[in-house]
C-alpha cells in the first residue's frame, strides 16, 4: 500500500491501522510505548509501530521491502506506512532450533549476495538520513568500504561519544588508529552486500513455522561481515549453526574472526552515545584488540 499523510500526532495505533489498511481495528494490545498489536475486523493481526523521528517509518518500510525483494529471507509484509506509523504483519513466534539456524545462515548469505549499488546505498524509496534503532544513520554511497565505514559510520559517532564523555579523548586516538588502518585491517575487498544493518538478537524472530524472520532493519549496502558481527555482539541462539549454514553457502574470507571487533565498532559507539560509558569502554577494547591482530 502506498504511503498516506498522517492526520496528526493525536491519532492512536488502532486508528492508524484502520486508515492505512482500510480495515477497522477490533482490538488493541500495547506491547511497548511505540509498538501495538492490533486485531483487524478481518481477523488479521498486525503490528503498529509509531515512529517519532522524521522519515523513520519510511526508511524502515523501504528496508523491509528491499530485504523481501531479495527473495532470500523472510520479513513481515508492510501493510501501510506514512510519516508517523508503520503497519506490518505479525509473525507468530516459535522456539529457536539448530535446523532453523542453519537454514537462516544460508538465507542470510543469499541476502548478502543479492547485493547493493554501493556501500551506504539506501534501499529504493529509502532515505539518506535513516536510523539504526533510535540513532541517526546516514546512508551516503561510497565505493571504498574502509574509507566509507570510517567516514560515515565510526568517526561521526566517535565524535559524539567524546563530546558526551562516554569515550575519553585519549581513548579516541585508539579508534582513530583503527580507522586509519582499515585498508589493512578489513581483509580482502568485498562487493557491497545487501545488509539488514541492525542484526542483533532482538531483531531475529524464530517463527512458529520453523523459519527465522527479520524485523526492524537499518538496511543499506555494506560489508557482509558487519551483519555477522552484530549477531555475535549481543548473542544469538545457535549462532555457531547460523555461521555454519552461512559458510556452507558463502565461505568467508580468511581471518574473518579477527575482524569481528572492527565491524562491532559502529554499533558499540552508537550504544555508547545512547546508553553510556560501558559501551564506550567496549569500543575501545575492540579497537585495541584489532590493532594487535
Amino acid at each position: 500500500m502506498t504511503a498516506h499523510a498522517a492526520p496528526g500526532p493525536a491519532e492512536g495505533p488502532g486508528a492508524a491501522a484502520a486508515r492505512l489498511t482500510g480495515h477497522a481495528a477490533a482490538e488493541e494490545r500495547p506491547l511497548s510505548a511505540a509498538l501495538t498489536e492490533v486485531a483487524l475486523d478481518t481477523g488479521q493481526l498486525v503490528m503498529v509501530k509509531r515512529a517519532d523521528a522524521p522519515d523513520a517509518a519510511r526508511a524502515e518500510a523501504a528496508g523491509l521491502r528491499w530485504l523481501a525483494d531479495s527473495g532470500a529471507v523472510r520479513v513481515p509484509a508492510v501493510r501501510g506506512q506514512d510519516g508517523c506509523w508503520l503497519v506490518s504483519d505479525r509473525v507468530p513466534q516459535g522456539s529457536p532450533s539448530a535446523g532453523a539456524a542453519v537454514r537462516f545462515g544460508r538465507e542470510l548469505a543469499a541476502l548478502h549476495a543479492s547485493g547493493a549499488p554501493a556501500f551506504g546505498a539506501p534501499p529504493p524509496g529509502g532515505t539518506e538520513d535513516a536510523y539504526i534503532g533510535l540513532a541517526p544513520m546516514r546512508n551516503v554511497p561510497g565505493e571504498d568500504w574502509p574509507r566509507w565505514y570510517a567516514e560515515h559510520r565510526v568517526l561521526p559517532y566517535l565524535r559524539r561519544a567524546v563530546d558526551g564523555r562516554t569515550v575519553r579523548a585519549d581513548e579516541a586516538t585508539v579508534i582513530e588508529r583503527v580507522c586509519e588502518g582499515l585498508p589493512e585491517l578489513s581483509g580482502p575487498a568485498e562487493p557491497p552486500a545487501r545488509l539488514h544493518g541492525d542484526l542483533w538478537n532482538g531483531n531475529v524472530l524464530w517463527g512458529a513455522d520453523g523459519y527465522v524472520w527479520l524485523i526492524d532493519p537499518a538496511a543499506h549496502g555494506g560489508h557482509r561481515e558487519t551483519d555477522l558481527a552484530m549477531l555475535r555482539l549481543f548473542g544469538c541462539p545457535h549462532l555457531d549453526d547460523v555461521l555454519d549454514g552461512y559458510r556452507q553457502a558463502a565461505p568467508l574470507a580468511d581471518g574473518w574472526r579477527d575482524r569481528v571487533g572492527v565491524h562491532q565498532l559502529f554499533p558499540l559507539l552508537v550504544h555508547a552515545v545512547l546508553f553510556g560509558r560501558g559501551y564506550g569502554e567496549q569500543a575501545v577494547a575492540a579497537a585495541r584488540a584489532a590493532l594487535t591482530r
